[in-house]
């Protein structure tokens, strides 16, 4: 994803302050350890996520909570038409259990 420059701040905030309902949804849907990783030099930000079920995040864009996210977060992020954030598929090169 990519942060625009100057909203460093605010993104912050807002996650520090995320809604108890999108929270829920998240946990329901089986998201867990949710981190978001911010490369200053860069503005790209970097998700992970451990999935006991389902896809994660980014398949719960129907649900209407994940939409009014996408808007509140809309303006500090590049994003589709839908608002959802501009996203990189990323190919796993290397694990280690």
């Amino acid at each position: 994803m990519f942060l625009k420059p100057g909203c460093e701040e605010e993104y912050e905030k807002r996650h520090q302050e995320i809604w108890t309902e999108l929270k829920g949804l998240l946990k329901d849907s089986g998201v867990s350890d949710y981190t978001i990783y911010w490369d200053k030099d860069t503005n790209i930000l970097f998700a992970h996520q451990v999935i006991s079920e389902g896809g994660g995040s980014q398949d719960l864009g129907d649900s209407d909570i994940v939409k009014k996210w996408w808007t509140y977060m809309a303006d500090l992020m590049e994003t589709n038409p839908d608002q959802s954030p501009v996203t990189i598929p990323l190919q796993e090169v290397f694990h280690l259990d």
